[in-house]
């Protein structure tokens, strides 16, 4: 049985994410930080999950999320950096501590979890490392400059590690998902009606339509160190 790591894994996203390769045969490591309730409430709903309380941006408790998965199941055949924090603010009015969370949990986050569990990986015969960037790493946004930063050099951070990991038969690439309706993007309705305004298409991206993205992506065996933007804004 393949098994996977979906960090942020609770909610939005990384819960559709949870779902769809739930139903598809994989075990699924349900990582999560605040979300207690939601994390537990869908391992349990699935056929084979377990729910993991981890701070990604804390290389130990990221340590102890790999021996939990190790102990399971013995293998992991995917990592999915899910895990995303926005604190949006002019960059001159945001604080210190804003910057450093963002990019603690954002980028130093994929840092730890990629150096945790890149070994197991390879142990269990290689697979995959996606990390769900954002087209505000490409593009930029006024009044997201922590968040940009750190999607942007989780860009660099992808391109970069798939030369090194080849190797070890892993393949790591990047999803730019859409602006989706979900906890984080309604949080913003202004953003997300003008998101929706500016897409080709009138429309907002849909979770599931990332998950079935993703689903094939880990499907692959020959693609590695791509950028994939999913959104219908130019």
């Amino acid at each position: 049985m393949k098994t996977v790591l979906i960090t942020g894994g609770s909610r939005g996203l990384g819960r559709e994410l949870a779902v769809s390769l739930s139903e598809k045969g994989w075990a699924v490591a349900v990582n999560y930080h605040a979300s207690e309730n939601e994390a537990l409430a869908l391992s349990k709903s699935l056929k084979n999950a377990v729910a993991i309380k981890a701070d990604v941006g804390d290389i130990r408790q990221v340590i102890e999320m790999e021996r939990d998965i190790r102990k399971k199941w013995g293998r992991l055949d995917a990592l999915i950096n899910n895990a995303g924090i926005t604190k949006d603010g002019l960059l001159l009015k945001t604080s210190e501590e804003d910057w450093d969370s963002v990019l603690r949990v954002n980028l130093k986050g994929c840092f730890n979890t990629i150096k945790t569990f890149a070994p197991l990986i390879a142990e269990s015969g290689g697979g995959h490392i996606i990390n769900i960037s954002s087209r505000t790493g490409l593009r930029g946004k006024t009044g997201q400059a922590a968040y940009s930063a750190s999607k942007a050099g989780l860009i660099g951070l992808t391109v970069s590690l798939a030369k090194e990991l080849a190797p070890l038969n892993i393949r790591v690439n990047a999803i730019l998902p859409g602006y989706m309706p979900t906890e984080m993007g309604a949080e913003a309705g202004e953003a997300m009606r003008r998101a929706k305004e500016q897409s080709l298409l009138g429309r907002l991206s849909e979770p599931g339509e990332i998950a079935g993205c993703i689903l094939w992506l880990l499907s692959t065996w020959g693609v590695t160190g791509q950028v994939f933007v999913l959104d219908s804004r130019e």
